[in-house]
């Protein structure tokens, strides 16, 4: 070999691709926290066993596997998104006598198999190599621990693979507007594990209230473990849009270090750091950059899931529909297992994974403020050949949907920011869609909601108005949401009275039936004709707020409805005079909507672009 080709050769070593090991998983026998049920971990068959957050201690004769939440390597997913084709699975253990440590796996259909097993003898290391190969539509993989004749302790129990790929920097994005313990917390308990605070290259802490996190000692403990990592940045209220959006404006800022991956987590979850862990190596080995996403459990209910996964009806403007038929929801995942794959068109920003290569190609999210802007960003991100998945056994804790009361501001955002989805990623029929509209509405009204029917029509005015409307977009949002504060406070019924309001002895009245579907626009039509006639129940009654359907509510002329928090009621009366006010607005404004939708629709078409670009939100941001 001459000294070129010497030359040449050492250049190619060089450059050649090195493998590492990356770790994907750790199996963890219990939660963060004692709240949390150690079934989501791990689960005792036989025996005597004491669970800790990192170990196992069986006596002689128990039994223990991972067949849980958190505790089974989803392996479906990873053979769908990823490179991964084999695992080295590692367990140290301390023991006596003989341990048995079984890889098991399922199928789509629930069948067990054990793919290896190895019978380890005394202290050490017990290493398993398990290929993921034969789990395209469903299936994951556990341990088994059988302690034979001895007591026995596992710990440091890990599931990695060897790649060539390059590491992926690692940012975490975080917003907060006024709920300054629980961001702190929040960032506080990222800390907690030493492995993923180490992990984080960059943790972004966008602060858009006046109650400061940066005054909570939590956040000065996290702040001190996390150095020069840590940005805590101040700016205007944008809402979920702006904060989120400010991190990853500066994880992906010109010169930044690359290639990176920015999470973007709720203030308000409490986080299971492990799962911070699998979202990051996840997108480390996918096949291409897609957005990588926790589910979400429920806070006051731990061992339930929200959905596997969520899709969209754009042309009836509804999110967070069960992506499949075969999806969890509203179940527990301790009694329950989702062995089928099940993909996701995008994911809720409680925690959602989003590559800095999603920002170069779509841009950055639209200055929505409030609502859809995680739906419209997934959604574009998907039709621009980056998908989302929707990652089984990585979750957070978020506060219960059920217990937030849906007549509130953000329907204004929700209504305008959906049909600016809508026209953008699908487009709208006009006459379809304004009979949609038009029943949102009437149903509003007619379980005497008249806020919230107000709300809704001002949704759809800003639509049509446009990005530059007055109810735009072009402030961030905060000029809509003191209007429809300031609108919303003429309408009694959107008040929270106390309990103590209700009237002594008033007569609770539970819903009966459920009209059919096909039939509920002619029960609009009679009960809106009722209320005309003045035909409805006289006198006053109680209804809880799981009974408070609109065609229940309808049926009387006076009603206190409970506040789906639990915390108080809403006092609801027929109001003639405003009912017809409105349904005169309402004819004007759908009649409106069939003329002016198509422009509108291609005004927030040609919006997009330079909405979403760096300078406009630096401009927002005051910069």
């Amino acid at each position: 070999m001459d000294a070129t080709t010497a030359t040449a050769a050492g250049a190619d070593a060089a450059s050649a691709p090195t493998d590492r090991d990356l770790l994907l998983q750790r199996t963890l026998f219990s939660g963060p926290r004692k709240w949390v049920n150690d079934d989501l971990y791990s689960r005792i068959l036989r025996g005597v066993v004491r669970r800790t957050r990192s170990e196992l201690h069986l006596e002689a004769g128990s039994v223990v596997d991972t067949n849980t939440y958190f505790g089974r390597f989803e392996a479906s997913y990873w053979q769908r998104w990823t490179s991964v084709s084999e695992l080295t699975v590692r367990v140290a253990v301390e023991t006596s006598g003989q341990l048995d440590v079984l890889v098991r796996a399922s199928d789509i259909g629930s069948h067990v198999r054990t793919v290896d097993v190895v019978h380890h003898h005394d202290d050490g290391m017990a290493v398993l190599q398990v290929p993921v190969d034969s789990f395209t539509d469903g299936g994951a993989m556990w341990l088994e621990f059988h302690a034979v004749d001895a007591p026995a302790t596992v710990s440091e129990v890990t599931w990695s693979t060897t790649t060539t790929r390059p590491a992926r920097r690692a940012a975490v994005a975080i917003c907060t507007f006024n709920r300054a313990d629980d961001c702190a917390a929040t960032i506080d308990s990222l800390v907690a594990d030493a492995l993923v605070a180490d992990l984080i290259d960059d943790l972004y802490v966008t602060d858009q209230g006046t109650d400061l996190v940066e005054t909570r000692e939590a956040y000065r403990h996290a702040a001190a473990e996390f150095g020069d990592r840590l940005h805590y940045l101040r700016q205007p209220n944008l809402g979920g849009a702006g904060g989120f959006s400010r991190g990853l404006f500066e994880a992906t800022a010109p010169g930044a270090p690359g290639p990176v991956d920015v999470l973007l987590m709720d203030d308000d979850v409490r986080v299971e750091p492990e799962t911070v862990l699998r979202l990051f190596a996840f997108a480390a080995v996918t096949r291409e950059p897609m957005l990588v996403g926790a589910q979400m459990l429920y806070l006051f209910n731990p061992d339930y899931l929200l959905v596997s996964a969520e899709r969209t009806r754009l042309d009836q403007l509804k999110g967070g529909l069960d992506a499949d038929e075969w999806a969890l929801r509203d179940e527990s995942v301790v009694d329950n297992r989702q062995e089928r794959r099940i993909d996701a068109e995008y994911n809720a920003w409680w925690s959602c994974l989003v590559p800095g290569e999603a920002v170069d190609a779509v841009g950055l999210p639209m200055p929505y403020f409030f609502q859809w802007d995680d739906i419209e960003y997934g959604l574009r991100c998907r039709q621009a050949g980056m998908p989302t998945c929707t990652l089984q056994g990585a979750a957070v804790w978020h506060a219960d949907f059920y217990w937030k009361d849906g007549d509130d501001f953000g329907q204004f955002f929700s209504q305008r920011n959906s049909l600016v989805t809508a026209s953008i990623r699908q487009g709208i029929d006009p006459r379809a869609m304004a009979v949609n509209l038009g029943r949102s509405v009437l149903r509003a009204m007619v379980g005497m909601q008249y806020g919230l029917a107000a709300t809704r029509m001002r949704g759809i005015e800003a639509f049509l108005d446009g990005p530059d409307g007055a109810h735009g977009v072009g402030d961030g949002g905060q000029d809509a949401l003191a209007a429809i504060r300031a609108e919303r406070a003429g309408y009694p019924e959107t008040a929270k009275l106390g309990v103590e309001t209700l009237p002594a002895g008033i007569r609770v009245e539970r819903k009966v039936g459920i009209p059919r579907e096909d039939r509920e626009d002619q029960v609009l039509a009679k009960r809106l004709l009722a209320q005309r006639l003045g035909r409805q129940r006289r006198g006053v009654v109680a209804i809880p707020y799981e009974d408070a359907a609109w065609w229940h509510v309808s049926l009387f002329d006076e009603v206190y409805v409970t506040d789906a928090s639990q915390t108080g009621v809403h006092h609801r009366k027929v109001d003639p005079q405003r009912a017809a006010d409105l349904q005169r607005r309402l004819v004007a404004l759908l009649s409106r909507f069939v003329r002016e939708a198509p422009a509108a629709q291609a005004r927030w078409r040609d919006a997009q672009a330079p909405l979403t670009t760096r300078e406009n939100w630096a401009r927002l941001y005051g910069g």
